[in-house]
């Protein structure tokens, strides 16, 4: 019932379409109520000697002499009753479809939006194929318990009224086609206890399968590097099966189920027969009563397992609501707060006091982190692998909550910004450049979509991105494939560094860009970024050390830690963890072999600059 209440909001928005559907229903059941009595008055008016019932009298008294006209008169009316209900079926069933896809979309939508809503912690810790479960496969469960309703619905009114009208033919009969009641609720009871944990059991699994896909098509290089299809086709093979077993035994146990509630009605469909049928011989009931009995028994006992069905049917449903208000019921832990400020383009003065951060299961990530990023200034991040650096900088947009301390954006604590306000202020170049499947222009225009098509093009060039792009058969329309996987990784991400030119915000995140790109093509991304610095408060995260030469200030981390922090110089003349880091790459970087970098790295690479300063500028001025 819970649930029920809870669906019954995305019925509201088609309220019209539930009236008309409802007045369909109804007059449904009423034309179902009509369809046995033409066979009533041709076998007792036509082929024997009782008057028509009172209601057709008027119309088939003239008749009843000319027995041609009367046959055609009472079989053109039973057709036309069941043209008639045929035809309120169907628009019935129209207006059904579009009242349940409505709210189909309208609460996958919710779902879709809430997922969105929720913090990085949550999709951290669970597998993005089973919320594509819940969203896609799972959604379809809440219009499909409004939508059982409506047969419910007219199955309970078809029921009352030729219980009613059986009454009124023989009483002995309508109470004794009753008798079917107790082992019918007895069966759904049963039934609805016992089923419900294999049926979140298979869901489970078959939630678990579509996890396995969508984790291997997106690992497909590394599964296809290391030749193990066919251990993840056993993997997916094995899943399938375990899935499908249960599936089976649910499968199973609603046949059985159905069978029992059929065998049940179709035993008492005999009981009244047999006792209609003694009824004839004593005189009490004539042949075209107990057809008209018979119909509506047959009618009555339609509708009870269409009743014990869909009650039973339920129970999969609330399962699948269950799974999909699971995701809709977490609460967002990263959300705006009452009387959140939208802020304007900020400054971009970043302040950390004492902040510490624990993710789930591991303790002090984070601690102690404190310092100042002035507006304008470049500050790189160096450290050991797991010393917290993305981490750090993951706080800044609160894709992740500090546990301790606060952090400042001019002079405001973050959580006092809107979500969306803050994002406004920050853009991101990742290590990996992350694109989506479309075209070069939309990947670019993600940085802001209401940015014309010039302005597109002064990004591209600003990122040095133009020239390989130019030579494209299809320019900036060249479609990307499934993560950019057709362009290099060089190319791909300097269409990131124009996305984030694009976006012009006054915080900017560098998360390693440049650590998987070889040496040339590095310096051409690393001149883009030098001009896309300017202005901004650059965090930039390196591998490198050499690439944050020129930062203003250096914070160097360990265990979570800030252990360093100054120029590039300063932190050499110091006999410090820099020091130790620097002097492991010089080692490394004397030792190694110099390689040409190839005809892939150096495809479409532009050696010189394409924007200047003043083209930076008139990016920025066109937002």
């Amino acid at each position: 019932m819970k649930y029920f209440l809870r669906v019954l909001r995305y019925l509201k928005p088609f309220w019209r379409s539930a009236v008309v559907t409802g007045v369909l229903t109804i007059g449904v059941s009423l034309l179902a109520l009509l369809e046995p009595w033409p066979l009533k008055i041709l076998f007792d008016s036509v082929l024997g000697s009782h008057p028509p019932p009172g209601i057709v009298a008027p119309v088939l008294q003239p008749l009843m002499e000319q027995k041609l006209l009367l046959i055609g008169a009472v079989v053109l009316g039973g057709f036309g009753l069941t043209l008639a209900q045929n035809g309120f079926s169907v628009l019935n069933s129209y207006v059904q479809t579009r009242l349940e896809q409505g709210m189909v979309l309208n609460f996958r939508s919710d779902l879709f939006q809430h997922a969105q809503r929720l913090e990085m912690a949550y999709h951290d810790k669970r597998r993005a194929g089973g919320l594509i479960y819940a969203i896609n496969f799972q959604a379809d469960a809440a219009a499909g318990l409004v939508m059982a309703v409506l047969p419910l619905a007219q199955s309970a009114l078809t029921l009352i009224g030729m219980f009613w009208l059986t009454w009124m033919i023989h009483h002995q009969l309508a109470l004794l086609s009753l008798v079917v009641v107790p082992f019918l609720y007895w069966s759904v009871g049963y039934y609805m206890t016992h089923i419900q944990e294999r049926l979140r059991k298979v869901k489970g699994l078959e939630g678990e399968s579509l996890s396995i896909v969508h984790e291997a098509i997106s690992m497909m290089r590394v599964i296809v590097a290391f030749g193990r299809e066919s251990h993840e086709f056993r993997r997916f093979r094995q899943q399938g099966k375990r899935a499908i077993d249960e599936r089976v035994k649910v499968t199973v146990r609603q046949t059985l189920f159905s069978l029992i509630v059929n065998t049940t009605t179709a035993a008492g469909a005999a009981v009244v027969l047999g006792f209609g049928v003694w009824q004839i011989t004593e005189g009490r009931l004539t042949g075209g009563e107990l057809l008209v009995v018979l119909a509506y028994i047959a009618s009555i006992y339609g509708p009870l397992e269409a009743i014990a069905n869909t009650i039973g049917s339920f129970q999969d449903r609330f399962i699948s609501l269950e799974i999909a208000y699971k995701v809709l019921d977490q609460e967002p832990k990263i959300r705006d707060l009452p009387g959140a400020l939208v802020i304007p383009r900020a400054r971009g003065e970043v302040v950390f006091e004492d902040v510490g951060f624990s993710y789930d299961g591991r303790d002090r990530t984070l601690e102690g982190i404190s310092f100042t990023a002035e507006p304008g200034q470049k500050l790189g991040v160096v450290g050991p692998t797991g010393a917290g650096k993305t981490t750090l900088v993951s706080l800044i947009p609160r894709f992740y909550e500090p546990g301790e301390g606060h952090i400042l954006l001019d002079g405001t604590d973050i959580r006092q910004i809107t979500l969306a306000s803050l994002r406004d202020q920050v853009s991101i170049v990742l290590q990996e450049p992350l694109l989506f499947s479309g075209t070069i222009a939309s990947n670019i225009l993600y940085g802001r979509l209401s940015a014309s098509m010039d302005e597109v093009v002064e990004a591209a060039r600003a990122a040095n991105a133009h020239g390989f792009i130019e030579r494209l058969p299809k320019g900036y329309d060249t479609a990307l494939g499934e993560r950019g996987v057709q362009m290099s990784g060089g190319e791909r991400q300097r269409i990131s560094v124009a996305r984030a030119f694009l976006r012009d915000a006054p915080i900017l995140i560098l998360d390693e860009p440049t650590s998987s790109i070889d040496s040339r093509t590095e310096g051409v991304i690393l001149d883009a970024l030098e001009r896309l610095m300017l202005g901004r408060t650059t965090f930039m995260i390196a591998h490198r050390l050499s690439t944050i030469r020129n930062a203003d200030r250096i914070l160097v981390m360990d265990g979570g830690r800030i252990v360093e922090q100054g120029s590039h110089e300063e932190l050499l003349a110091r006999d410090g963890l820099f020091r130790e880091l620097h002097d492991v790459q010089a080692g490394h970087a004397r030792s190694a072999p110099q390689h040409d970098p190839g005809p892939e790295a150096s495809a479409g690479q532009e050696p010189e600059s394409e924007a200047g300063p003043e083209l930076v500028r008139s990016v920025g001025s066109a937002r």
